[in-house]
């Protein structure tokens, strides 16, 4: 049995003067940290559980660092969004962090928000357990339309990601299991 966590936190977000927005989920996956960390970085195999990732205009990969070009879906926030560039990187060891390219890209949606996430991976008998930790700052000029809006959807949509994504490992696990067995 599965245990997953979401909450969503408030603390004072010194950047832009707002308030933070923080969803933290945890989930055992049925595959390796590498596995689950090489699914992130893919983001075109990414996108299909996490439907915050509109349309890829791009992606480039060089080693543990992948960067695209994408239109956000924020869930409950009236669309279309700016486009924005992401940089997704593992760093050392069994993590990923995923954050906003630095200028020259997304200069127009620096003026709405700032979003941070990191997923760690560690082994645990069964597979990976798998903590999402996803933040959000946002300026107070988009605070008024977007900060209810965000408490409301976001940990949700995250949890949801989160259980799209073990379902996909683990399909994925089974067929390559099947293959080599």
């Amino acid at each position: 049995m599965s245990e997953a966590s979401a909450f969503c936190e408030t603390t004072g977000g010194a950047l832009y003067a707002a308030r933070m927005l923080e969803v933290v989920v945890e989930e055992t996956m049925n595959c390796t940290p590498d596995d689950f960390l090489e699914f992130v970085l893919d983001v075109h195999r990414y996108a299909e559980v996490d439907d915050k990732i509109g349309t890829i205009d791009w992606a480039r990969r060089d080693g543990d660092l992948t960067e695209f070009k994408f239109r956000p879906v924020l869930p409950g926030i009236p669309g279309p969004a700016p486009k924005m560039v992401m940089w997704v990187r593992r760093v050392p060891g069994t993590s990923i962090e995923m954050s906003m390219a630095p200028l020259p890209h997304n200069r127009w949606i620096r003026h709405l928000v700032r979003f941070d996430a990191s997923f760690e991976c560690t082994p645990v008998e069964g597979g990976t357990r798998v903590r999402s930790v996803t933040s959000m700052d946002v300026t107070p000029a988009a605070r008024w339309l977007m900060e209810a809006i965000l408490r409301r959807t976001l940990p949700g949509n995250i949890r949801g990601e989160m259980d799209r994504a073990k379902v996909y490992l683990d399909r994925q696990t089974r067929q390559k299991q099947a293959h080599h067995g």
